[in-house]
């Protein structure tokens, strides 16, 4: 079976999965409850799943040894298993994965773990009913969500914990678990009830196919990567007004400089920025002209496409390992169906995602400290060109403060950002389950990391983008005598720029910055509304679509040039 890049066929109501090829952009609905799967009815696909299906069947009903299916399980794998308890051996695996604990996993995580986990078993590798997939489905498509706890996975086996908590909540086997629907936390069997539906036995191998692969550390991979893209393109258009507002020259994004130095993601950056900065690719000035009161510009601004550029890279480097990992199939044993062969390997070992998970978290700390650089050059006189101290609006008020308290907000996320870019996988080895999981790839909880550090820079970008508004305003003002920004801005960057005052509620306007007087308005609430709109893909993001479109034609495999 070729692992092919073939989107989902699109019904009005959602997504009809099929075993083909889900991108990040496909599991957004997915996400946030808004998208309505179906299961197709492929003649193909649903052959391949029944060969699977009939392959555990044989291999239980003439007495094979195979794992998982007539054996126990991990470092117990040779204790035998007689075919009449191979049923009863699924549902205790259930029974003694009932292990988790912590604080419940957030349900957008849950939902794309499930609706993956249900792409992958339609792949027919797994023999597994077309059932099991149906129930997956089911509990989505009704907005019953199983309550997963945030300890339990150190993805060697995969995410074993976690995907049994799912197990148990879809089939009624096993321990009790509790599930999430209509508005309050239940009872499994309840749930059910709720739902209309009855337990589901399981046959041989269903329940070792439904915990047994990666599917949930890559679910987690997948949001945290999505919300980093995000972020991404935001610190771009951010950096945009930034240096609107601090006069930055054009000569260090001109494709001239980045010829002489070919890194793709340099290239790709500096050509965003000329976009969002509205330079020509020769350039707006004469040769030799001193259009500046200074010679060059501080490395923050002079060296940006040679400091975000390897983050452009490894930003796409880790969206396509991610996507690959959630449409992979990784259980144990895979089944061959048509060669009647059962193949006992390690596709749900998590090291893919593990090393991904620990880069982003490091990209994310470096696109913090970039920002926070540019902050501390906006609030400081000395360095930047005539704008006030703190970038306070009304200089009349000598009470006035301006963004002193944001800076200090600013500085305290900063750290722990780049804190948390501390890799994980290198550092705690395990030795679990009797030594069978001598190695793993601790997948979990890097992506758990992940998406604390996602949750982390949404704050920290919304703060940036407070500072780069005022910015461009007080620039304004110091050049034309009012504080409509958007004359200064060329057309690529006044999206954003009118966003963030759309959001907060303000009027760009000739007659006064974002914050004129310290006590005009609630900064606290200011950074809840951005944070809100930047988490919910509303007007901020919608703002910076189009480089959000370019980093997903580079994830295609388009040549920056």
């Amino acid at each position: 079976m070729a692992n092919q890049r073939i989107h989902p066929q699109r019904l009005q109501a959602g997504l009809t999965l099929e075993g083909q090829w889900l991108s990040l952009e496909d599991l957004r609905g997915v996400s946030t409850g808004e998208c309505r799967l179906a299961v197709s009815r492929d003649p193909e696909m649903i052959r391949r799943m029944t060969a699977s299906f009939d392959q555990v069947q044989q291999a239980v009903r003439e007495g094979w040894r195979v794992y998982g299916i007539t054996s126990g399980f991990g470092s117990m794998a040779n204790v035998p298993v007689p075919p009449e308890q191979a049923g009863a051996l699924q549902a205790n695996l259930l029974s003694f994965l009932a292990t988790g604990t912590g604080q419940p996993v957030q349900p957008s995580q849950v939902r794309v773990a499930m609706a993956l986990r249900a792409n992958m078993l339609l792949r027919g590798a797994s023999g597994v009913r077309l059932e099991i997939v149906e129930r997956l489905v089911h509990f989505l498509n009704a907005g019953a969500c199983p309550v997963v706890a945030e300890f339990g996975s150190i993805g060697a086996s995969g995410d074993l914990v976690p995907l049994a908590a799912v197990a148990r909540a879809i089939t009624g086997q096993g321990s009790a678990c509790r599930v999430w629907l209509d508005g309050r936390e239940m009872d499994g069997l309840e749930a059910l009830t709720q739902l209309g539906l009855e337990p589901l036995e399981l046959y041989p191998k269903e329940a070792l196919a439904i915990v047994n692969g990666t599917t949930f550390s890559a679910a987690i991979a997948a949001n945290a990567v999505s919300g980093a893209c995000d972020l991404f393109a935001l610190a771009l258009g951010c950096h945009a007004l930034m240096i609107k507002a601090l006069v930055g020259h054009e000569e260090p994004f001109l494709p001239f400089v980045h010829a002489c130095k070919p890194h793709p993601g340099q290239i790709w950056v500096a050509r965003i920025m000329r976009e969002l900065l509205g330079i020509p690719d020769s350039g707006s000035a004469e040769p030799g002209t001193a259009s500046h009161v200074h010679l060059q510009d501080r490395y923050s601004v002079r060296c940006l496409p040679q400091y975000l550029g390897p983050i452009a890279e490894g930003l796409r480097r880790i969206r396509e390992t991610v996507e690959v990992e959630m449409n992979a199939i990784t259980d144990n044993p895979l089944i061959d169906g048509d060669a009647g062969r059962f193949y006992q390997s390690g596709n749900f070992l998590g090291q893919y995602l593990g090393v991904a998970m620990d880069d982003l978290r490091r990209d994310l700390g470096l696109l913090a400290k970039h920002l926070d650089v540019q902050i501390a050059q906006l609030v400081e006189p000395a360095f930047n060109h005539g704008l006030p101290a703190s970038l306070h609006g009304n200089g009349e008020r000598s009470f006035n403060m301006g963004l002193k308290g944001l800076q200090i907000t600013g500085n305290s996320i900063m750290p722990m950002l780049v804190f948390l870019g501390n890799p994980l996988v290198s550092h705690f080895p395990t030795h679990a389950e009797q030594y069978n999981q001598n190695i793993n790839g601790l997948s979990w909880g890097s992506a758990h990391l992940a998406s604390q550090s996602v949750d982390m820079a949404v704050h920290y970008l919304s703060v940036s983008l407070i500072f780069a508004v005022q910015a461009v305003d007080l620039r304004t003002f110091a050049n034309s005598g009012h504080y409509d920004g958007r004359t200064l801005l060329p057309a690529a960057a006044r999206p954003l720029y009118e966003a963030v005052h759309a959001v907060l509620g303000r009027r760009p306007g000739p007659e006064a910055p974002l914050i004129y007087n310290d006590a005009d308005c609630s900064i606290e609430v200011f950074l809840r509304q951005l944070g809100d709109s930047i988490r919910g893909r509303k007007e901020v993001v919608k703002a910076i679509e189009p480089i959000l479109l370019a980093m997903q034609d580079r994830a295609g495999g388009e040549q920056s040039s």
